[in-house]
């Protein structure tokens, strides 16, 4: 069983009130994912973020094949960080870590997401050919978005 991590960071010049009030608002997910991904909120962002939360989504990673996705956020601390954890979706597993930490004129945005590739072999194969270039490429797409969003940090 072979178990992946993706591990980004990312400062940005605005507070860590600001950074958290947007992140942990499900419903800005969309605002940072690629439009190809056809990413669309079916239920659970009627209220910000709390443990046990459920959120069903739509996206459409590969060849505009609609797939049900389904998170729970299994932990909170406000201002600091939280989980989602896959329930039912593209991955055996996934298990998905952001932290915020105050940094010197911003924050530090940390993610960490250790996740499974399901069937077996074939799974481990695709992963350096799709899997993993598409992951790097949707968090890059986020990077540029966010700087968009908020500006770019200078220190």
């Amino acid at each position: 069983m072979k178990i992946y991590r993706l591990h980004t960071k990312q400062n940005l010049p605005i507070s860590i009130e600001e950074a958290w009030s947007f992140l942990s608002n499900p419903t800005n997910l969309k605002k940072i994912t690629p439009d190809y991904m056809g990413f669309n909120i079916l239920s659970g962002n009627e209220k910000l973020m709390y443990p046990g939360q459920i959120i069903q989504y739509i996206v459409t990673p590969v060849m505009g094949i609609p797939t049900k996705w389904v998170t729970e956020i299994t932990h909170v601390e406000d201002k600091k960080y939280f989980v989602d954890e896959q329930r039912f979706g593209p991955y055996s597993l996934w298990h998905h870590k952001h932290f915020l930490n105050e940094i010197p004129g911003g924050v530090e945005m940390e993610d960490i997401i250790d996740y499974k590739i399901p069937m077996g072999i074939i799974g481990q194969m695709v992963h350096p050919i799709i899997v993993k270039p598409k992951l790097n490429e949707i968090f890059e797409y986020r990077r540029k978005k966010l700087i968009e969003l908020f500006g770019e940090y200078k220190n």
